[in-house]
């Protein structure tokens, strides 16, 4: 991955790895393996996409169609991902990936119309 991002500033990388750990994290990464993409085709795909909206709501609705697999598992997600970045911040820790985790199960909730109250 450094390889194929050679020339690219810190913030452009940092954002790429935000973006495969929330791929990783969202099981988008195991479902293109199951598809039998190879990874050089994942690269290719996701080098190009910055983390944007589009992004956070195909992930989301991707969490809405767990909740209506197993009921429960946005909140009980979400309360992890609230803990982990608590930790992180306090740790001193890049806090992109665990805000990111937060605000798309909080966008999922919303679309499946639930209410939830989080601490900003």
């Amino acid at each position: 991955m450094l390889e194929s991002n050679k020339g690219k500033s810190m913030l452009e990388f940092q954002e790429l790895m935000t973006v495969f750990q929330l791929l990783h994290w969202n099981g988008s990464l195991k479902a293109m393996r199951e598809r039998q993409c190879s990874r050089q085709e994942v690269l290719a795909h996701y080098s190009h996409r910055a983390l944007d909206d589009d992004m956070r709501t195909h992930m989301a609705m991707d969490w809405v169609n767990r909740e209506h697999q197993l009921l429960g598992v946005i909140g009980s997600e979400l309360a992890t991902a609230e803990r982990e970045l608590e930790d992180a911040r306090l740790a001193g820790k890049e806090l992109r990936f665990y805000k990111e985790k937060k605000d798309i199960l909080i966008l999922a909730l919303g679309q499946l119309g639930g209410k939830h109250t989080t601490n900003c």
